[in-house]
């Protein structure tokens, strides 16, 4: 499950940066959770597309990074 969308259908979303990213700014995502979905933007590009990926895709991810 990758659609892609508009950063703005995803804007009442509470976005979170991982706590390793650091106030540079730098090679960062951040992500949100969604009903059934998890949300995932670039931190340097906000209104930028998001990537959507089911809450299992990204637990599997995250498992595994």
């Amino acid at each position: 499950m990758n659609n892609s969308e508009s950063s703005t259908i995803a804007s009442g979303l509470t976005w979170f940066k991982s706590s390793y990213s650091g106030a540079e700014g730098g090679q960062c995502v951040e992500v949100a959770a969604g009903k059934g979905v998890v949300h995932i933007r670039d931190s340097k590009a906000m209104a930028g597309p998001v990537i959507r990926v089911s809450r299992e895709a990204w637990a599997g991810f995250v498992g595994e990074a």
